[in-house]
């Protein structure tokens, strides 16, 4: 690939959104309605931009950070350590953070508007500069809780109809057996997961372990967000895949669980584990392993869309991921055009880097505050 000089970040700004869901999506951990996040524009020696975006949320309930965490990591530590020297490769950030303790969601804001303003410099599309080779990818979709089965199962033909090559459905205690079992029976051949969201522990091994009669594609996450003790035991008492996603926040988290027996499948989320470069070594080492991975989502807006289609073009991304289409969640999206999918497929765009334009003026219109970060000198 052709070489570029070193990437000077010359400023950044901070723009803080808010944007309304068509519909609440609801977990075991709550309800979303409203997603408030950043989108870090980061801006070269050249006067070219590269984006990132925020998918923390404004309470601790899926990670330690929030909307507010990550502003504050941004302003005070992270652009700091980003202005402070050329980057030659966006890899380079991996150990230039390296001394901020965890802290994913924020590093990963700034690791993918680095790759995306080094794949526009290189001239390519943010897939070709990640290695990925696939024009299209599949994708599935997440179905959050429902007030009742009759209401899960017609989210559910609406998700068949639109053609997406498999359904999540979200559970917890109370809502478990009987709306996955509603599901199996109307669709016996769909291609079925669940997802509990660390809603269980293993005093619930029976319960889970009746979840084998439904040929599950995986059960993912079912016990505590920072457990992969537990889940081994688990795995071996159950048939089910486990897939596990809030445990995995590094190539190591991935390596322990490998090793220990704890899942069979990794979702890799961009924001979970740090960014791309952290992304593309879990990837790397899943391959080596043979062990599936996917690409989670977590609502995003257009530009983490953008990116989460660009990791999912890896050869190990073998299981459709959550990357629905911009239109399944929000009334406007924030990039032109916006994320589309026809029979389960999105193709991948070929402009460089993360492929979408940014639509100012709908930023603009969801836009709470608009912060400028300068380089010092």
């Amino acid at each position: 690939m052709t070489r570029i000089p070193p990437i000077v970040i010359k400023k950044a700004v901070l723009h803080r959104l808010a944007m309304r869901l068509k519909a609440p999506f609801a977990t075991s951990f709550g309800t979303i309605a409203n997603k408030e996040f950043f989108i870090a524009e980061l801006i070269d020696e050249t006067g070219c931009s590269g984006f990132g975006e925020s998918v923390s949320l404004p309470a601790p309930v899926y990670s330690e950070e929030t909307v507010t965490t990550n502003e504050h990591m941004l302003r005070d530590f992270l652009l700091p350590l980003v202005f402070q020297a050329p980057i030659g490769h966006p890899d380079a950030l991996l150990a230039r953070f390296a001394p901020i303790r965890r802290n994913p969601m924020a590093k990963s804001i700034v690791d993918c508007a680095v790759w995306d303003l080094y794949a526009r410099r290189l001239g390519v599309p943010l897939a070709t500069a990640l290695g990925g080779r696939r024009k299209t990818i599949d994708v599935g979709v997440s179905i959050g809780i429902q007030p009742s089965v009759e209401a899960l199962l017609a989210k559910v033909e609406e998700s068949r109809i639109e053609g997406y090559k498999r359904v999540k459905i979200k559970i917890k205690p109370g809502w478990d057996l009987e709306p996955v079992k509603a599901v199996r029976e109307r669709y016996p051949q769909l291609p079925l997961m669940a997802d509990a969201n660390s809603a269980y522990t293993l005093e619930d091994m029976e319960r889970l372990r009746k979840l084998d009669e439904y040929e599950l594609m995986m059960i993912e996450q079912p016990l505590g967000h920072d457990d992969i003790v537990d889940h081994a035991r688990l795995q071996r008492a159950i048939r089910t895949p486990i897939c596990l996603d809030e445990s995995i926040h590094s190539l190591e988290d991935a390596r322990k669980a490998i090793e220990l027996g704890s899942c069979k499948i990794i979702n890799i989320k961009l924001g979970r584990v740090g960014g791309l470069s952290e992304s593309i070594r879990i990837h790397d080492y899943c391959e080596r392993q043979g062990v599936p991975v996917w690409c989670g989502g977590m609502l995003e807006a257009g530009v983490g869309r953008a990116h989460n289609v660009a990791l999912t073009t890896l050869s190990q991304f073998v299981l459709p991921g959550d990357t629905a289409a911009s239109s399944r969640y929000w009334e406007q999206d924030i990039i032109a055009p916006e994320v589309t999918v026809k029979d389960g497929v999105i193709e991948v765009p070929d402009r460089p880097g993360i492929g979408y334009d940014v639509d100012r003026k709908a930023m603009e219109r969801f836009t709470l505050q608009r912060r400028v970060i300068e380089a010092s000198g």
